[in-house]
């Protein structure tokens, strides 16, 4: 149900959207655009997957086995499903994909998955705050925004970093949440306390994850820039990284399907002063793509990963009727 009512939200807002913006103007923006830095910008899938790929392989512990090619394909598979959940949440399948895979156990694994998802958010509030900092047309708004992000990339660290603070929120969340998400909030406490004893043995882990996730962010400003290129555009790059980076953060909200519509919103917004409508609109359509074709690329994973699980379930299933005794269920 929640599923059909972010579809319903995504069309509402593209369907008035697109009710205002001049189609036949949209079509000679895409039809004007310079092919060469288009196919450079949304090339960039490639590498920042790769970047992506590689930042998993370094979050697991010595001694793993997750190869350069499996870590590539546990992202593509990641990124089918974040078409069609909210926030990004088929990052977290990962975690399911490592542990029938039997590289990590259950609590681990989730574990590695948060962290990562975590130094995300962060590298966007990071860069964020950077790009609000240095724009130009500083107002109240601009101000307001600025204080909250800041506010959001304390509350990150502390979260990360102190062991008092996040049991204070969690024990603070269990108290005000409803009943249907108290076993939630456990499992993602069980799982924050051992990422923080992980990662906190091996810093040097916390500061190369750290760094790689910020370069990623970094990727990304840089390839909706290039898009704003390709559509014979401009935006000064410096003021491009607080727009780019609002905007995203908008399509991360759990209101929409995969961002959509959001995401458009906010980039019309807040380009209004250097993109027209048609080539805001044109940019939305874009920066959509840039998940669309990651999520077409992993389809052809995604099956294998579904089929790989079933595999591992039905022979636990057969070895524990065949001992005729009760097993321990894999965690």
């Amino acid at each position: 149900m929640k599923k059909i009512i972010s579809i319903l939200v995504s069309l509402t807002i593209l369907a008035i959207i697109y009710w205002k913006i001049d189609a036949p103007k949209l079509v000679e923006v895409f039809q004007n655009s310079d092919r060469w830095w288009m196919t450079i910008s949304l090339g960039m899938v490639v590498p920042l997957a790769m970047l992506t790929a590689w930042r998993l392989q370094q979050l697991m512990p010595n001694g793993s086995r997750l190869g350069f090619g499996e870590a590539n394909r546990l992202v593509l598979a990641a990124s089918v499903l974040n078409m069609v959940l909210p926030s990004k949440m088929g990052d977290i399948a990962k975690a399911y994909f490592i542990k029938e895979k039997r590289h990590l156990n259950g609590s681990l694994s989730l574990s590695l998955v948060v962290f990562e998802k975590a130094c995300d958010l962060l590298s966007i509030l990071i860069w964020c705050a950077f790009g609000l900092i240095i724009y130009p047309q500083k107002n109240w708004l601009i101000g307001m925004m600025l204080i909250s992000v800041v506010f959001g990339i304390m509350i990150g660290l502390m979260l990360i970093a102190s062991r008092r603070f996040y049991i204070f929120v969690f024990q603070t969340a269990s108290k005000i949440a409803p009943k249907k998400l108290q076993s939630l909030l456990e499992v993602l406490r069980l799982s924050w306390s051992e990422m923080h004893d992980y990662f906190w043995q091996n810093k040097s882990i916390v500061l190369k994850v750290a760094g790689i996730s910020i370069l990623i962010s970094f990727g990304h400003i840089l390839q909706i820039w290039l898009l704003i290129l390709a559509l014979q555009a401009w935006t000064p790059f410096l003021t491009h990284i607080a727009l780019c980076q609002l905007s995203i953060l908008a399509g991360l909200l759990p209101l929409t399907f995969a961002g959509a519509g959001t995401r458009d919103a906010a980039i019309i917004t807040f380009y209004q002063p250097y993109l027209n409508e048609s080539t805001a609109a044109a940019l939305g359509l874009l920066c959509t793509s840039r998940y669309l074709l990651l999520a077409i690329g992993g389809l052809p994973f995604l099956g294998q990963y579904l089929t790989t699980i079933k595999k591992i379930r039905g022979q636990s299933e057969a070895g524990g009727r065949g001992a005729g005794s009760r097993r321990k269920p894999y965690t």
